[in-house]
């Protein structure tokens, strides 16, 4: 992207010049291929992941509707009557007893819920529990108004944003969890993973284009600090990422799974989605800064896009670290009751793996706003100056035959017309009228004609 002089739009002319599409190509264009080379050794093909039964896994979920509610078999029970809507037994009720207290779920008439079956007798209800409630319609309500109001604030962009959203889920679902189901290395597939999701969300978003070739790259050497910090700290802490699901999902499989790999991997893609945002953000501002004022070099577009990062860097290591605490925040609550001191709480194998992946996520989260903007600003310098062509003066039209114009004088107002002698005038209350005695010297001295005799009718006063 040119730059102009002036009040020039040359800056928003793509695509961007030799140089700086010589130069993001270099850069960019490896680690884009040995993305897609990794996605390819990482995938599991050919390979069938065990589900359910498979495994060992013999509650199969079932789903119903709540036709009745009683309160009365025993002490803290609760009997609910349900109606089977698919399964081996659809379309036969059960009736299921519950727990009725503080925390336990309400059940009324017309409630949807989903029980697990043990797969042993359909007809039997003590081969169901009530599990869980049905969310599908409130979800899609909810996706549905998100949606809304992304293409209403957004328009083109916000379906971009939508497309790159879905393409991130994709990625999640159909490549980073079989891949490590499958046995792959948790870490390895998440930076891949993490990468693939990048290159969809940035350039389907903001478009290819030079600023968003510069987030990425400043996205990539974030991730990769990320990733060394968490292995390197996770190793020092002796973290073994062992937790009750993690211990869970270990004994279903059956198999070798590195679980401090599985931990690093949920820190890379945690810390993604909050790296777009300042990477994006900070090669944005230094765009505009050159935009503004293209005579700044390297140094001053560093240190003006620097200054601008510091207030976002503190709100988003804010939000981060808020995101976490707010993820364990019924782990704390339940350690916390166990009556241990304050720092044994904090160095426990679960929160101190909390820690790292916050504190890990965070150093990257701060490194990528000088990073991205160094980048950024390296590009920026390096476009060519390309100024926007200047119309040529229009000539100017002879200037028409100069018109006197007078001046408008407002128009008097006649003067009363006076009846009689100019001298003594004339009163009718006063008689007839008479000449003057001596009328013909002062005609002469004023140099007037005498005027003509007035007579007044006989019938005048």
């Amino acid at each position: 992207m040119g730059h102009g002089h002036g009040h020039s739009h040359a800056l928003n002319d793509e695509p961007a010049s030799q140089r700086v599409r010589t130069l993001l190509m270099w850069l960019l264009v490896p680690l884009a291929l040995a993305t897609l080379v990794g996605a390819a050794l990482l995938y599991p093909f050919g390979h069938e992941q065990k589900t359910g039964a498979e495994v060992g896994l013999h509650q199969t979920p079932v789903e119903a509707v709540v036709t009745g509610v009683q309160a009365n078999c025993g002490e803290k029970c609760v009997a609910v009557t349900v109606r089977m809507t698919d399964g081996e037994a659809s379309g036969q009720s059960v009736t299921i007893p519950n727990i009725d207290g503080p925390g336990a779920p309400k059940f009324q008439v017309g409630d949807e819920v989903v029980l697990s079956y043990a797969g042993s007798q359909p007809q039997a209800a003590e081969s169901y529990q009530i599990v869980d409630f049905q969310r599908g319609w409130s979800l899609v309500v909810l996706a549905l108004l998100f949606a809304g109001a992304v293409l209403l604030l957004g328009r083109w962009q916000g379906l971009a944003a939508l497309g790159a959203l879905l393409l991130s889920f994709l990625v999640l679902v159909l490549f980073i969890m079989p891949s490590i189901l499958a046995g792959k290395d948790p870490l390895m597939v998440a930076v891949v993973g993490a990468g693939l999701i990048m290159f969809v969300a940035l350039y389907l978003t903001h478009g290819v284009t030079a600023r968003t070739s510069t987030a990425v790259l400043g996205t990539l050497v974030s991730l990769a600090l990320i990733g060394v910090l968490g292995a390197m700290f996770s190793a020092f802490a002796k973290l073994t990422g062992l937790d009750e699901d993690t211990t869970n999902l270990v004994t279903v499989l059956g198999t070798d799974i590195d679980t401090r790999g599985l931990l690093l991997a949920g820190t890379l893609i945690g810390a993604l989605g909050v790296l777009d945002d300042v990477t994006v953000t900070q090669t944005s501002a230094v765009w505009e800064l050159r935009r503004a004022n293209e005579k700044l070099t390297w140094r001053e577009l560093f240190a003006a896009g620097s200054r601008i990062g510091r207030d976002h860097m503190s709100s988003v290591v804010n939000t981060l670290v808020m995101a976490y605490a707010g993820a364990a925040l019924p782990l704390l609550l339940a350690i916390s009751l166990a009556g241990r001191s304050m720092g044994e709480i904090l160095t426990s194998q679960q929160i101190a793996s909390e820690i790292v992946r916050t504190l890990v996520g965070s150093i990257g989260l701060v490194a990528a706003v000088p990073v991205t903007t160094a980048l950024a600003a390296l590009v920026a310098v390096r476009q060519e100056a390309t100024p926007a062509e200047t119309p040529e003066p229009e000539p100017e039209p002879e200037p028409a035959a100069k018109t006197v114009k007078r001046a408008v004088r407002p128009a008097r107002p006649r003067p009363t017309r006076f009846e009689g002698d100019l001298y003594t005038g004339y009163d009718p209350d006063k008689g007839p009228w008479e000449r003057p005695s001596r009328p013909a010297a002062r005609r002469a001295a004023s140099g007037r004609p005498a005027p003509p005799a007035r007579r007044r009718s006989s019938g005048s006063p």
